[in-house]
């Protein structure tokens, strides 16, 4: 996506990402964080919002990035991981964790190798420009959830947790997720209210039913269960709303958006 939903020029891209992390002012700034929602639309669109879990995720140290997102062009049952090597980002190549891959890769049947699901797919490539502008030299362990089952998406929860608390318990887990798409924009407030409802008490469990009986609340529901039910297990107890917004917004229309939320989880 360089290039198109976002600069492929460095001093472009860095530009884009400072201008809205300037404007993310977070308020009472937790001293420790397990984990962060943030959206993957153009960034545009959806870097104002990311920007306010990225200003939480910049000042702390994490040993590694689990980062889980959904599946938008391929149709595959589990959980997709990149098992090593580097990520290209016109900011410079982000490491791969490939020994924290590799445990994660062996903590569940439900974790396999699909390189395919990562070729055309953005919902991890638009957490790159802030991750690679703040947190290069932290390596990540991509993930990317097929058909979002109850079934995948508790499975990856219990083995993120299982393989974080051994190997990696500085680890900061982010979900990737846009929420309702294209309705108007009192509608998308209306169900996207109930999605951030679940993930400030942490509740897992009652976003997975929301999103079995209302598939339109988001397109990473699967991806925010599992790193909701993961930082339970590792023991987070607090989760905050701190940004929330849609795609008119910026364009201005009102009449068909797409949702976005930041939110940060210790």
């Amino acid at each position: 996506m360089a290039g198109t939903w976002y600069p492929d020029q460095p001093a472009r891209l860095v530009a884009e990402v400072e201008r809205y992390l300037d404007r993310a002012h977070v308020d009472d700034v937790p001293t420790t964080l397990r984990a962060i929602v943030a959206p993957h639309a153009g960034l545009m669109y959806s870097g104002p919002v990311a920007a306010y879990a990225y200003t939480v995720a910049r000042h702390r140290q994490h040993s590694a990035l689990v980062m889980v997102g959904p599946s938008h062009f391929v149709a595959f049952r589990g959980v997709a991981i990149w098992p090593d090597g580097e990520w290209e980002t016109p900011l410079g190549p982000v490491r791969v964790n490939g020994d924290l891959a590799a445990a994660l890769a062996s903590a569940s049947p439900q974790i396999i190798e699909l390189p395919a699901a990562h070729g055309r797919e953005h919902s991890l490539e638009m957490q790159m420009p802030f991750v690679a502008h703040l947190l290069a030299n932290v390596p990540i362990v991509p993930l990317v959830m097929g058909e979002q089952t109850r079934e995948t998406a508790f499975a990856l929860g219990t083995a993120i947790a299982r393989v974080v608390q051994t190997h990696a318990p500085d680890a900061l887990l982010i979900a990737s997720s846009d929420l309702s798409h294209y309705e108007d924009a009192a509608t998308a407030a209306s169900l996207d209210a109930r999605v951030i409802e679940h993930v400030e008490r942490l509740d897992p469990e009652g976003l997975m039913r929301a999103l079995e009986a209302e598939p339109r609340h988001a397109c990473g529901g699967g991806p925010m269960v599992a790193v909701l039910d993961a930082a339970r297990r590792l023991g987070a107890t607090h989760s905050r709303l701190l940004q929330y917004a849609d795609s008119g917004d910026v364009s201005g229309d009102k009449s068909s958006v797409v949702g976005y939320m930041a939110a940060a989880i210790w």
